[in-house]
């Protein structure tokens, strides 16, 4: 006869199989026994104040790392809190694994306290959602999660786990092994997909690539930059393919993408959605005649929304790889006139960018805190925007020079993201700077998780635009029902919410000139605290935006 161990120590062990260095989680009885599994290995345990954080905290992990970040949460309400996050990493197609506490088998409809419907509950955001019946294949199961996790496209997994089978001891020997399921390769292109996108290439004028998550997750960034400069590209990245190429790439631009997708004869489209961010692919942000190479492991993303010419079922690397061996065919040794004028244009509305951004009143004009912002941050840090019109301010201007190293809930929307994914970096790298940019209504999601940080040694640095308001949607209201009579879209500038972290144990400032960011930035860096700067902007700026309503 072999040891005897509980289901808690099974889940730990799994983890542990898995590279995984650490739990985020809200304590309950229902779970207790993963905890007591991970003290046995080694694993860090991060609680925090919401089950919503910990699985914020958990999609974090998976950005960073490629392993499955994995947050536990107590049965019922723990379980429902921690839905948003899960949805959030499902959109973002971010690995991770939810573990649902549940009552003991034995109870099951009798109406015991925390009882739901947890796998109908999850099952619409979620890869899988399982129930293992034994404690001996929990290994098993768990391997299972993992796997579909993160086989492309990625995204969450979980598991309910009913409180007996966690707390049951079982003969080691006899558990159920979960090896020979690891995923290690994505589809492969068709060779006659790879033949017509290089002939595309070859003949097109006005070639554009925009590259979105699914090249991040494939982490295909030396081939984008081999095939960017081999056929003279210009390049335009959304969601995690920020930093995938450095910020003084000569191939990628930014501010110009409307303007190239709406003229361009070619568009290479890398594991992007053609959703609201790349206006639903159709007219008037394309020409009707555009050709598209579109590439995406999951079929029935190639071609949602919008015909394409050449539709490659494929992971990126994968795709890029065979597409530069044909490289002969659409290789150009100088710039086309085509990437000249776009380099042009986008020096010309950075420029005005610029002259737009040296606002010296006070309060802070939204656009003058971005370039504050930026040119504080440090070239390798780790910035987070939670937020709506301030981090579209921040993120046009702040430099990301490394893969992984802008974050922000993804096509979601999804607010409070900020100190979650900022605990969870700070734990995968404690030597990097950690920003989080956050709307004044943003932060107030998951404030509390301050409590969190300062607690465990989480250190990181928050800035909030603060506007007094939910901009972005003050802005939609005004434009659509007018200004009299505004109804739930004012917040108070009044409210100290550096004194709230200061109460909390961390670092605070309240300012509202221009000239002030940097140095108190660099003032909550210095505390090791985490801490946060309040600035006060110009209440009367409003940024157009039409992601209210999604035109």
């Amino acid at each position: 006869m072999g040891d005897h161990v509980h289901g808690g120590r099974l889940i730990a062990d799994s983890m542990a199989a898995e590279g995984v260095d650490a739990l985020f989680t809200l304590t309950g009885g229902h779970i207790s026994a993963i905890y007591d599994g991970c003290k046995d290995v080694g694993i860090r345990v991060v609680d925090v104040r919401h089950e919503q954080a910990a699985a914020h905290a958990a999609d974090a992990y998976g950005r960073l790392t490629f392993r499955p970040g994995f947050a536990a949460v107590t049965a019922g309400p723990g379980v429902t809190d921690a839905i948003t996050g899960v949805t959030n990493a499902f959109y973002a197609n971010s690995p991770m694994v939810l573990l649902g506490g549940r009552n003991p088998l034995a109870l099951e409809g009798l109406g015991a306290l925390q009882d739901a419907p947890q796998i109908e509950l999850l099952s619409p955001v979620t890869k899988r959602a399982v129930t293992p019946l034994e404690t001996r294949r929990l290994r098993e199961v768990l391997g299972y999660a993992v796997r579909e996790a993160l086989t492309p496209r990625m995204g969450p997994t979980y598991v309910d786990l009913p409180m007996d089978v966690l707390m049951t001891p079982v003969d080691v020997d006899q558990v159920v092994s979960a090896d020979a399921q690891r995923f290690t390769a994505g589809p492969g292109p068709d060779p006659d997909a790879v033949a017509r996108a290089a002939a595309l290439l070859a003949g097109a004028q006005q070639p554009v690539v925009v590259s979105g998550s699914g090249t991040y997750w494939a982490q295909a960034w030396p081939e984008l930059d081999e095939l960017a400069r081999t056929a003279q590209l210009p390049v335009y990245v959304n969601g995690m393919s920020r930093g995938i190429l450095p910020s003084d790439h000569p191939h990628l631009l930014g501010l110009t993408r409307k303007h190239a997708l709406r003229h361009a004869d070619v568009i290479l489209a890398l594991g992007v959605d053609f959703d609201f961010r790349l206006g639903y692919g159709r007219p008037p942000a394309y020409h009707d005649d555009v050709a598209v190479i579109h590439v995406d492991p999951q079929p029935d993303k190639v071609g949602h929304n919008r015909p394409v010419t050449v539709g490659a079922v494929s992971d990126v690397r994968s795709f890029l790889r065979a597409l530069l061996a044909t490289d002969a065919t659409f290789g150009r040794a100088a710039p086309t006139p085509w990437l000249e004028q776009l380099r042009a244009e986008e020096a010309r509305r950075l420029a005005d960018r610029e002259a737009a951004s040296m606002s010296d009143a006070s309060p802070v004009h939204p656009l003058r805190f971005a370039r504050e912002v930026a040119r504080w941050v440090d070239r390798d840090a780790i910035v987070i925007g939670d937020g709506g019109d301030i981090v579209a301010h921040t993120a046009g201007q702040v430099r990301v020079d490394h893969p992984g190293h802008w974050m922000d809930p993804g096509p979601f929307g999804c607010l409070g993201v900020g100190a979650p994914f900022a605990m969870a970096a700070r734990h995968v790298h404690p030597d990097r700077q950690v920003l989080v940019v956050y709307g004044d209504g943003s932060f107030g999601f998951n404030a509390m998780e301050y409590e969190s940080a300062v607690r465990q040694g989480l250190p990181f640095v928050g800035v909030i635009g603060n506007d007094g308001a939910w901009g972005e949607m003050k802005a939609f209201h005004e434009r659509v029902y007018g200004a009299e009579g505004m109804l739930a879209q004012d917040l108070s500038q009044a409210t100290g919410y550096e004194r709230m972290v200061m109460a909390l144990g961390g670092y605070g400032e309240r300012i509202d000139r221009p000239e002030d960011i940097a140095p108190a930035l660099d003032r909550a860096a210095a505390s090791g605290l985490p801490a946060v700067v309040n600035v006060l902007l110009d209440r009367d700026v409003r940024r157009e935006s039409a992601a209210a309503y999604g035109a």
